[in-house]
C-alpha cells in the first residue's frame, strides 16, 4: 500500500493543492479520489491565476460571459464557482462516507478584503450560497479582522477553511473563534453536527524567512556562525509541532468536551505551504514530521509525487516537542523573535494572495476586450 494511503491509518487526510478545468474534465481529479484516498482540494487566487490563464478549456465561457455583458469579476465569479462545484460533486461520495469530515473543496474570499470583518462575512455568505454545495468551504484569513468573520460564517452555518495562520497566538484566536461559534449555536437552539472547519497552519514560508535571517546572522561573529547554522531548518516544523499541541489540549477540556456530546466535529489542523522550497532539504520534509490525528495536508502535485515514491507514513506529530520548545528558545536567544517573523509572513501572504488576484482579472479584462461582440446569454 502506497504512502498516501496509508496516511489514513494514522489519522491524516491529505488534499490536492490545485484545482483546474483541465482535472474535472479529463477525470484526473475522479482518478485520484479512487485511486489514490486523495480526500479534498483546496484553491486559492495563485492556483486560479495559473489554471485560468493557461488553460484554454475556459476560452469558450469567457468569451460567453464577454459577449453577454458581464464584468471582469462577474466573469471571474463565474468561471472559479463552475470549477468548485465541479470538484465538490467529485468529492461528494468521499464527504457522504466519511460523514462530513472530508470531502471539501475551498473556495478564498477577495484577498483585498482580509482587513474588513464586515464585507468578509457578506462576501463569505455569497460565495456559499452561490456554489451550493454542503461540501465547500470558504477560505478566510487569520487576520485579526478575520477573526470576528470566521466566527459569525461559522455560527451561520458555512463551513470555513481558516487560511494564512503562521503563529500559535493567531491559532489560537481562531481555535477561540470557532468554539465560541458552537457555543453560540447551542444557545440559538441549532446543530452542531454540521458545521465542518479547518485551520491552515503555513509551514514552509516559516523556514524561508528564519533561514534567511540565520544565514545572514551566521556572517556574523563566530559564536553567533555555529549556533546559527545548527538552526537552519528547524523553526517551521518546531513551530507546527507547539500549534498542535495547543489544538490537542483544547480537545482535552471540559468546554470542548460539552460541545462534542452535542455533536460538535473539531476544527482540524490543516499543515499548507507544505512544499519544499530550499533544495538542499528532502523534499517531503513538511509532510513525514507533521502526521497525526484530525490532521489534513493539502499538498502539491510534486509532494503528492515525492511522498508516493519515498515517503513514510507514520504518527509523528507527538514527537520532539520538548526540541521543538528549545529550537524556539535558541533561535530568540540568537535574536530571531518568531512572532516578529509571523507578522511579516503575514502580511506578505496576503500580498501574495492579492497579487495573483488582481493579475488574473487584468488578464480576463484583456481577453474580455479582445472578444468579438455577438448576443450571447451567460
Amino acid at each position: 500500500m502506497s504512502a498516501l494511503l496509508q496516511l489514513q491509518a494514522h489519522g491524516q487526510s491529505y488534499w490536492l493543492d490545485n484545482l483546474t478545468r483541465g482535472m474535472l474534465v479529463d477525470g484526473e481529479l475522479a482518478r485520484r479520489v479512487e485511486e489514490e484516498g486523495l480526500r479534498g482540494v483546496t484553491s486559492n487566487p495563485a492556483i486560479f491565476h495559473n489554471a485560468i490563464t493557461r488553460g484554454a478549456q475556459y476560452d469558450d465561457d469567457i468569451a460567453r460571459f464577454s459577449a453577454a455583458g458581464l464584468g471582469v469579476e462577474e466573469v471571474y465569479d463565474r468561471l472559479t464557482i463552475a470549477d468548485v462545484q465541479g470538484a465538490c460533486d467529485v468529492l461528494r461520495g468521499v464527504w457522504e462516507r466519511s460523514q462530513g469530515v472530508d470531502g471539501y473543496v475551498s473556495l478564498e474570499v477577495s484577498p483585498h478584503l482580509a482587513n474588513d470583518t464586515e464585507r468578509t462575512i457578506e462576501e463569505a455568505r455569497r460565495l456559499f450560497d452561490a456554489v451550493g454545495r454542503g461540501n465547500v468551504m470558504i477560505k478566510i484569513p487569520g487576520t485579526p479582522a478575520g477573526v470576528p468573520a470566521i466566527r459569525q460564517a461559522l455560527f451561520e452555518g458555512v463551513n470555513v477553511n481558516v487560511t494564512l495562520l503562521f503563529s500559535i497566538h493567531a491559532y489560537e484566536a481562531v481555535a477561540e473563534a470557532h468554539i465560541e461559534a458552537l457555543e453560540q449555536r447551542l444557545e440559538a437552539g441549532r446543530s452542531l453536527a454540521d458545521i465542518a472547519s479547518v485551520a491552515s497552519f503555513f509551514v514552509s514560508r516559516i523556514d524561508g524567512l528564519v533561514d534567511k535571517r540565520l544565514r545572514a546572522l551566521a556572517g556574523t561573529a563566530e559564536g553567533d556562525a555555529s549556533h546559527a547554522r545548527a538552526l537552519l531548518g528547524e523553526a517551521a516544523v518546531a513551530n507546527a509541532k507547539l500549534a498542535y499541541r495547543s489544538f490537542t489540549r483544547r480537545l482535552a477540556s471540559d468546554r470542548w468536551a460539552r460541545l462534542v456530546n452535542r455533536g460538535a466535529r473539531a476544527q482540524r489542523m490543516l499543515w499548507a505551504s507544505t512544499s519544499t522550497k530550499d533544495p538542499s532539504y528532502s523534499d517531503v520534509k513538511y509532510v513525514e514530521p507533521l502526521i497525526g490525528d484530525l490532521t489534513v495536508n493539502t499538498l502539491p502535485e510534486k509532494t503528492i509525487e515525492a511522498f508516493r515514491d519515498h515517503g513514510t507514513a507514520a504518527s509523528t506529530l507527538g514527537e520532539g516537542v520538548p526540541e521543538a520548545r528549545r529550537t524556539m528558545e535558541r533561535l530568540a536567544a540568537i535574536g530571531i523573535e518568531l512572532d516578529q517573523v509571523t507578522d511579516q509572513l503575514l502580511a506578505e501572504g496576503v500580498e501574495k494572495f492579492a497579487d495573483p488576484f488582481d493579475r488574473l482579472l487584468a488578464s480576463l479584462e484583456r481577453r474580455m476586450a479582445a472578444q468579438p461582440l455577438a448576443a450571447a446569454t451567460p
